[in-house]
């Protein structure tokens, strides 16, 4: 029996390593019982398993833009939106502090980043870039193993209906390298469950050990395997459904801890679940894309799809089809989601996977323009029951998709000429300059992907040259590093072990309801209470827990009650200082406060020993924090005041906020006009002028859940929740009769406020720029910060104004046009850079633009002009002759090169070279070579010759060229131009 199931278990292995993604070859029927019709009953069928018979919570999906995750472009897995309850970080007066049991159905998407199958979607069979992924989670061990593993098989094999014999599992081996045992009670669970031995199979880690990342809670996993080939020949294995048991936690430094809680974490794709219930040879002929590779032959006018792959799918139709299909559906989710097209990070990946649709339908199933918008039905057809977001955006959806498909098709056209104009410049060997092929790129000007360049230029026989191209994305990630906002430092923070080493010990989270404790003193100042506190547990840096710290220590600080404000909502931490009871004389910095789990970690500098046990008193620092209330007043105010100025669809993407400025971000269906911009700032001042008084009030969550008007974010909020509004009381607000929260600002919001709203001075919009597509980031300040921002715009709008009357009045030569011309520029960078309003600045930069057109247009006139009298005097010198050298009074490079066009137009025979020593004791240098020179004969090479004598350098091309310099001895150098030319005619 033993040696009959060691030979079975290599069979597997060796089914399961040599077995493509997906084969999927028979049709035969996996059960007697009819399979469920369509994927959405498969869904609910799921769903509703582990809500009714396994009382599991269904929870939404969250949205594919993953919340506060900097380290994901796109949600990837159903776990996501789980991760502060594996790391012990979720707010312990969240919803989600609750969540014991859930269940449901996540959008993901796998483009771009560590996890990507974008470029081998519509090569195979199997690979989507957007896909659903069942699942069921038990967190902080609610239900492990045995309930896990009996409930997926009852769900596959009883609701399912697919075969015993059709199911194959795995289980982890081992890793003794890690000190890790088999997971033998998985094992032994399946046997239970009547899975016979010789279909359980045990591997390494690499294949049954599940890990978030490089850090953080892992563990064995389980899977689920379905046999396509269903018992005939060798075994040809799809995974089902993956069971992972989160145990441990990798550390920093590599080594595996044991998890303070366990849970499970169970993900199963929809897609090939459904492939595999309705008998399908590939998830591309479910009816989760049927219907769209039904509207794509119909729309196109291709041949029908046939399921090919590789070298039988002649001229990529198939893969064409599969790539469409699919990237429709992700694009739909995506924007649906309000990740939109854009220039990097997620939006940038959307916009290559938007182009890469457009490719392969225009230019292999010859689509019409504006095909890929009209997929979108489709799409909200098969989906839009399960993501309501769906129908709701259909509209914009399709919109969206077909103006950047319109920019893509244009971009193309142009980018073809550009190509076949350079091709025809190059000679035999050369190489397609990377400069222009960047500039074509997705990173230049054009959006072009880079591989569609090079399959172009591979078309026409010309080789790209690759090795400028890397040079040149090095130097732009190197730019965008440095462009790119600092990344704040994290600091302290508490990990796994940490919180689960609190929340073991019964230690209560802290309680911060001091930080609201403020209000106005009789002069009209605020006044911030201190708070009395007890240190509970010390920390080191490298988050070791310690019963006391030294002189000098850097380390985290964690109280019973605290009036700090840690970083959270968009608002920057507090800072301030503490002492110790009945020591007021020692000053504790407190650099910054984070909240952990509902722990609020405070980061500090001990001057001196600090012990737990500790009684302390906190003081804030009252202008930081008052600056920090001012600034999200305003961002309350601005968020109001957006929505009145381009309607109540506007949304807020995200904020962050200090003393200093505020940033915003809204989406936007068009970048703001000046005339929106100064409309915003105006119904700010008019709220703020008014001094309303601003209400907050903590209420239970389900009473905000369907107040019209009412501002919330993509944020996990606690109940209760507080709801600030400003000019109405909370319970009026909360009155969906009242309809009071469409006339002002009301928002769910943990920050803290201003009392009335007089005190935010003044806002003014200093910066706006485009994020993505859709997507406009607002940069503000206020109080006298804004007042300054004002003064500087109204001083340079009276320059630009005088700039204008100089303009008007004219320029009696080169000189004074010069000058008049250098003031424009220097206006325009001062425009440019100043921190002003930002409808002011668009404005005078409009004005300054035609100003410079005009500036330009006279001073070419005047020097047309001079240029033409130095022209004659030098003819009249010189006798008709192959050769001009000389020297000419110039006030400009510019001059001095019109001196030499116009005189090689009215002596085409003749080559000229000019020099013109200016006042500074530098040389300029133009020269032109006659119509009829030899070809060896160069302007850029006379040139050259010339202005390497005088130690200077050259530019320009083979007929026209100039350079600079510096001689004492203009003679020597003019004998040297002579002698050049005389030796080339």
């Amino acid at each position: 029996m033993a040696a009959s199931v060691a030979a079975a278990a290599g069979r597997l292995r060796r089914a399961i390593r040599r077995s493509p993604p997906w084969l999927g070859p028979s049709r035969r029927p996996i059960s007697s019982e009819p399979p469920p019709a369509q994927a959405s009953a498969v869904r609910d069928a799921f769903l509703s398993f582990f809500r009714d018979r396994h009382g599991h919570r269904l929870v939404p999906s969250a949205s594919v833009r993953p919340r506060g995750d900097p380290s994901l472009l796109f949600v990837n897995a159903g776990m996501n939106q789980f991760k502060p309850i594996f790391l012990g970080t979720v707010d312990p007066r969240s919803d989600m502090a609750g969540f014991r049991r859930v269940a449901n159905s996540q959008k993901c998407v796998r483009a771009g980043g560590r996890h990507s199958d974008l470029e081998d979607v519509g090569r195979d069979l199997s690979h989507h870039t957007f896909f659903e992924m069942l699942g069921n989670w038990a967190f902080a061990g609610e239900y492990f193993k045995e309930e896990a593993c009996s409930m997926a098989w009852e769900l596959l094999t009883r609701v399912y209906g697919i075969p015993e014999n059709r199911l194959w599992v795995s289980y982890f081996g081992g890793d003794p390298k890690a000190g890790l045992h088999p997971d033998l009670e998985s094992r032994d669970i399946w046997l239970s469950l009547g899975v016979p031995a010789s279909r359980v199979l045990s591997f390494g880690p690499q294949e049954n050990f599940w890990e978030m990342g490089d850090t953080g809670p892992c563990g064995p996993c389980t899977e689920i395997h379905y046999d396509l080939a269903g018992g005939v020949g060798a075994p040809q294995l799809v995974e089902l459904w993956n069971l992972v048991f989160m145990q441990y936690n990798r550390e920093a430094n590599g080594s595996l801890q044991p998890l303070p809680q366990r849970h499970v974490d169970t993900g199963m794709g929809l897609e090939r679940l459904v492939a595999v219930l309705q008998g399908k040879p590939s998830t591309y002929d479910t009816d989760l894309f049927s219907p769209l590779l039904n509207a794509i032959h119909q729309g196109c006018g291709a041949p029908p799809y046939l399921g090919r792959v590789g070298e039988a799918d002649k001229g990529r139709t198939d893969m064409a089809y599969r790539v469409v299909a699919d990237h429709i559906r992700t694009l739909s989710v995506c924007i649906a989601d309000g990740v939109l097209p854009g220039m990097s990070g997620a939006p940038l990946v959307l916009r290559r996977i938007l182009r890469r649709a457009v490719r392969f339908s225009t230019e292999v199933l010859q689509a019409p323009p504006g095909f890929l918008g009209s997929l979108v039905p489709v799409v909200v057809q098969t989906l839009g029951e399960a993501y309501p977001e769906l129908q709701k955006n259909s509209a914009q959806i399709a919109s969206l998709v077909s103006e950047d498909e319109a920019a893509f098709l244009a971009s193309l056209q142009r980018g073809r000429r550009i190509i076949d104009r350079t091709v025809r410049r190059l000679g035999p060997s050369d190489v397609f300059p990377a400069e222009v092929a960047w500039s074509l790129s997705l990173s230049g000007n054009l959006g072009l992907p880079l591989d569609l360049v090079e399959l172009m230029l591979e078309e026409k026989g010309v080789q790209l040259d690759t090795a400028g191209l890397q040079r040149l994305a090095q130097e732009e990630a190197q730019h965008r590093a440095q462009q790119a906002e600092p990344v704040q430092e994290q600091g302290l923070r508490l990990d796994v072990h940490a919180l689960g080493d609190l929340q073991r010990r019964g230690v209560p989270p802290t309680d911060d309801s001091p930080k609201y404790n403020y209000c106005l003193g009789p002069n009209g100042d605020y006044e911030f209470g201190t708070c009395e506190a007890q240190v509970l547990q010390l920390y080191t840096e490298d988050g070791t827990a310690v019963a006391s710290v030294g002189e000098g220590q850097h380390c985290g600080l964690l109280l019973d009650r605290t009036n700090f404000y840690a970083e959270q909502g968009g608002q920057a931490s507090d800072r301030g200082y503490l002492v110790r009871a009945g020591q007021q004389d020692v000053l504790f910095p407190v650099a910054r406060a984070q909240v952990c789990g509902g722990f609020i970690l405070h980061e500090v500098v001990a001057p001196e020993c600090l012990q737990v046990g500790d009684q302390v008193q906190l003081y804030v620092d009252k202008a930081w924090r008052l600056g920090c209330m001012k600034k999200h007043t305003a961002t309350h105010l601005l968020n109001w005041a957006l929505r009145q100025a381009l309607g109540p669809g506007t949304e807020q993407r995200g904020s962050h906020l200090n003393p200093e400025r505020l940033r915003f971000d809204v989406a936007t269906q068009a970048p703001l006009t000046p005339e929106q911009l100064r409309a915003v700032e105006c119904t700010v001042q008019e709220a703020v002028g008014l001094d309303q008084a601003v209400y907050v009030e903590e209420v239970a969550l389900a009473l905000t859940a369907h107040v019209p008007g009412l501002r919330s974010l993509d944020e996990v909020y606690p109940d209760p929740v507080r709801v600030v509004s400003v000019g109405v009381p909370v319970a009026c607000a909360l009155d969906p009769a009242s309809q009071a929260a469409l006339q002002t600002s009301v928002e769910l919001c943990c920050g803290t406020h201003l009392l009335r709203t007089g005190a935010v001075g003044d806002l003014v919009i200093t910066g706006e720029r485009q994020l993505s597509k859709g997507t406009t980031r607002l940069l503000a300040v206020t109080g006298e910060q804004a007042q300054q921002a004002r003064e500087v715009g109204q001083s340079l709008a009276q320059e630009v104004e005088a700039a204008a009357e100089r303009l008007s009045r004219g320029s009696r030569d080169v000189a004074q046009a010069q000058q008049l011309s250098k003031d424009m520029g220097r206006l325009i960078d001062a425009v440019d850079t100043t921190t002003m309003p930002q409808w002011q600045r668009r404005e005078l930069q409009a004005t300054l633009k035609a100003l410079q057109r005009r500036a330009n247009t006279a001073l070419r006139k005047l020097e047309m002009g001079q240029a033409a009298k130095k022209t004659q005097e030098l003819l009249g010198r010189h006798s008709k002759g192959p050769l001009i050298v000389d020297t000419v009074s110039a006030e400009s490079l510019s001059v001095l090169v019109k001196v030499v066009r116009q005189l090689c137009e009215q002596a085409p025979s003749t080559s000229v070279l000019l020099l013109s020593p200016q006042p500074v004791g530098s040389v300029l240098c133009a020269c032109q070579v006659a119509q009829g020179a030899t070809p060896s004969f160069t302007a850029e090479a006379w040139a050259l010759a010339v202005c390497k004598h005088m130690g200077g350098k050259a530019w320009g091309s083979r007929v026209v060229a100039q350079g600079t310099g510096s001689a004492a001895d203009l003679d020597a150098a003019l004998s040297t131009a002579r002698a050049y030319a005389l030796s080339q005619l």
